[in-house]
């Protein structure tokens, strides 16, 4: 009998700990193979004109791809980090308008935001 419980409570603590784990890396992850860094944050916006717009900030030299899902508000960011640092992209984001977990987008440009991209702010 004590062994089946060692067993569940073992079992449940893994499940949990595993969920816990995925939630936490998708988010604000960085990893760095071969030269290539690959960065997870999330990045306010409402609509696909916000994804065009957002991604388009991150058409700069150093940027090999940026995607950013619409549902989860994740900005995935592939980039040679000896050319562009994180904190430069997110800055890019920000000067577009776009809030990010550091910095707040630029109050200029989210005026000019079309209403359908003008999202509650933080």
């Amino acid at each position: 009998m004590k062994l089946k419980n060692i067993i569940a409570i073992t079992f449940v603590a893994l499940i949990a700990t595993a969920c816990g784990n995925k939630t936490e890396n998708a988010i604000n992850k960085t990893e760095t193979q071969n030269g290539v860094t690959v960065s997870t944050f999330k990045v306010w916006g409402n609509c696909e004109m916000c994804k065009e717009t957002i991604e388009g900030s991150l058409n700069v030299n150093g940027i090999s791809k940026a995607d950013w899902n619409v549902d989860s508000k994740i900005m995935t960011v592939t980039y040679d980090n000896s050319k562009i640092s994180l904190d430069q992209i997110q800055k890019n984001i920000a000067t577009a308008g776009y809030d990010n977990e550091k910095y707040k987008g630029d109050d200029s440009a989210y005026k000019e935001l079309p209403d359908c991209c003008q999202y509650d702010r933080k």
